[in-house]
């Protein structure tokens, strides 16, 4: 060893129930008054946003079947999920979602229309990411879950006390991109969340013939990740422990590995058809689990949401739809020469002199 420092770890990880998730999910609808329940004040604005969130969900569904959208990945059932995980963030921290986290995406204020760029074919992202600290929409699965440990340690180099926070599903963790992430998290303590959307399908294929595992966040303890799972049905639940994760992982706890036991209630997408695989008794069972309705009852019971309240969002949410569907009833005005944008920082002769020839052609026509 030389003169090189021996590394000494903390005495708690030497026990094995450091790393383990709870035995059974976390849960606080029923008990919003314990200790660690979210306030009052981050519950009306998670319910709010599940509203607005289910609506535009809705709306790109039927635009889709309209042919305004090339495909629509739903994500209705999962709200609970991808709103808590825009509200769990700091502006300043950075979010790497997937194809069917949109709802996270206009929950943490980016434009619905340029959230649903990709999705109409116009463009690979629509969205600046610099400015919204949101990555792209990943489609292959799991990739871009070794770009958020990048980041995250990256920003801690310099410094900042910046968290990343990667969305997946529970196909992803069958992908080694997702293993390497995770694993690599676990070495360099970087101050990053994974929170898997444990629907239960990637496509058609079930959970129970991805894993064998008693539950996926016990992969956690492999790479030296602490772990928890959630009730990802259960809004005051998923904010709980994930404001916790990134907030500890924001003071130097290290990586965190969250499971959201949740239900993909429509198709895997719009070219889906889910009866092929799963039977309506098992939907009906989760859509009795909504985590809107659970959401609303419960703040309806404690006295912090009224008739009113719910009209109101209704009608936001409404509005919201309404605009969104009107922009993109228009034909988008596409510059040709947009297709030798960005391709390069500096230009090259080439890229340039291919610049110059279709300038030229354009002005034949």
């Amino acid at each position: 060893m030389g003169d090189r420092p021996m590394h000494k770890e903390p005495a708690e990880w030497v026990d094995p129930s450091f790393w383990l998730p709870s035995k059974v999910p976390v849960s606080f609808l029923q008990e919003l008054e314990k200790d660690g329940a979210p306030p009052s004040e981050l519950l009306l604005d998670a319910y709010r946003g599940m509203v607005l969130g289910r609506r535009f969900d809705q709306q790109a569904t039927a635009l889709a079947r309209q042919g305004r959208l090339a495909v629509y990945p739903s994500s209705l059932g999962q709200e609970a999920c991808q709103v808590g995980a825009a509200l769990a963030l700091r502006a300043t921290d950075w979010l790497f979602p997937t194809y069917r986290d949109c709802v996270a995406l206009v929950s943490r204020g980016i434009d619905p229309v340029e959230t649903l760029t990709l999705l109409r074919g116009d463009a690979h992202c629509g969205y600046d990411p610099t400015r919204h600290r949101t990555a792209p929409q990943c489609t292959p699965l799991a990739t871009h879950a070794a770009h958020a440990v990048g980041l995250a340690h990256g920003e801690r180099l310099k410094g900042k006390d910046t968290v990343a926070l990667a969305l997946v599903g529970d196909g992803a963790t069958s992908e080694g991109d997702f293993h390497e992430a995770v694993n690599l998290a676990g070495v360099l303590r970087a101050p990053v969340v994974f929170l898997i959307q444990n629907n239960r399908y990637a496509i058609s294929v079930p959970l129970s013939a991805q894993s064998a595992a008693p539950g996926l966040a016990y992969k956690g303890i492999g790479y030296g990740v602490r772990a928890e799972q959630v009730d990802g049905n259960d809004a005051a639940a998923v904010l709980s422990v994930l404001t916790a994760a990134v907030e500890d992982a924001r003071a130097g706890g290290g990586p965190r590995l969250i499971e959201a036991h949740t239900y993909r209630v429509g198709p895997h997408t719009s070219a889906d058809d889910p009866s092929r695989y799963r039977t309506a008794a098992e939907e009906e069972h989760w859509r009795a689990r909504d985590p809107l309705v659970r959401l609303e009852a419960a703040l309806r019971e404690r006295g912090l949401l009224t008739d009113a309240d719910v009209a109101a969002a209704a009608e936001e949410a409404e509005a919201y739809a309404t605009r969104l569907r009107e922009r993109l009833a228009a034909d988008p005005e596409a510059d040709p020469a947009a297709l030798l944008d960005h391709v390069f920082a500096t230009p090259t002769p080439q890229l340039l002199a291919q610049r110059d020839a279709l300038h030229i052609e354009l002005e034949r026509r």
